[in-house]
């Protein structure tokens, strides 16, 4: 008895996650394609950043424990 429960719950879980998915406005290529490389742009430049203060902190420890 509680397997056909189960399966109508799981029909209902689909069909409510297919209709929110419809609901969804999807961007287009054009929106894609900017939002991507504004994501990877800013994420090179983040890494770069830290790179850089990663370097400088290690110069600075490093002039530190030699004194």
């Amino acid at each position: 008895m509680g397997d056909k429960k189960e399966k109508t719950q799981k029909k209902s879980f689909f069909k409510g996650l297919q209709a929110e998915f419809k609901k969804v406005i999807w961007p287009d290529k054009e929106t894609l394609t900017k939002q991507t490389t504004a994501v990877v742009v800013a994420s090179v430049l983040l890494g770069a950043l830290i790179a850089i203060i990663d370097v400088i902190l290690k110069y600075g420890i490093d002039v530190i424990v030699q004194l």
